[in-house]
């Protein structure tokens, strides 16, 4: 019988070490990370210019786009090649074949982008992480990876986190810090990123993979 794929989906509070920690955790299991490099992989499927990804990346559109209440967001049927091939719900939609892909060929990492919304919807197993951190934890991290001072590291985190919200729920109907979501929220305030990685390694154990040969 062929071995199930390893396949582990990271939502993140911005500087809680969510997306270190993914990419260390790939290399220990000898998986690929996916993260901005699925923006590349749509942009060649789907023959749409690059930027137009990066500007949707983890953003519900435009301003106009906020404003829309209720009604969940067809954001799960086939991608379009008319009109509307750049709209931001298109390109979720290219988005998340591109993921489904993924999941289905390889063992695999893949942060944000509402992955786990999308593989849950294909029945694709998967284990849904979040992790989340304290404030002054959060602002230290920024500090040091980003090289801001604490007023700039505390404006990204609230910007950031603010749109993955706002995409959430834009995307799926849900809510981005609802834990019910997710198979295992880990509050990494207190855990440095090695221990954090541990944890999960632990927890992948216990849902019957093989991490040693992935």
């Amino acid at each position: 019988m062929d071995k199930k794929n390893l396949v582990i989906t990271i939502e993140r509070q911005y500087g809680s070490g969510g997306r270190v920690t993914g990419k260390r955790l790939a290399e220990e299991l000898g998986i690929h990370f996916y993260d901005e490099e699925i923006l590349k992989m749509t942009s060649e499927e789907s023959a749409i210019g690059e930027q137009y990804f990066r500007l949707a990346d983890e953003r519900a559109g435009n301003n106009l786009l906020y404003k829309i209440v209720g009604g969940l967001r067809d954001s799960l049927a086939k991608p379009s090649t008319k009109d509307d091939i750049t709209s931001p719900d298109n390109l979720f939609r290219f988005q998340s074949d591109v993921i489904r892909n993924l999941a289905k060929a390889e063992s695999c990492i893949i942060a944000g982008r509402c992955a786990d919304y999308v593989l849950d919807a294909e029945g694709i197993d998967v284990i849904k992480l979040f992790v989340y951190a304290d404030m002054p934890t959060r602002i230290q991290r920024v500090i040091d990876v980003d090289g801001v001072d604490e007023e700039e590291a505390v404006k990204r985190i609230r910007k950031i986190d603010r749109e993955r919200k706002r995409y959430r729920k834009y995307f799926t109907g849900k809510e981005w810090d609802d834990m019910t979501n997710y198979d295992l929220p880990i509050n990494a305030t207190k855990i440095d990123l090695d221990q954090l990685a541990q944890l999960v390694k632990c927890y992948i154990k216990i849902r019957g993979y093989d991490i040693e040969k992935q």
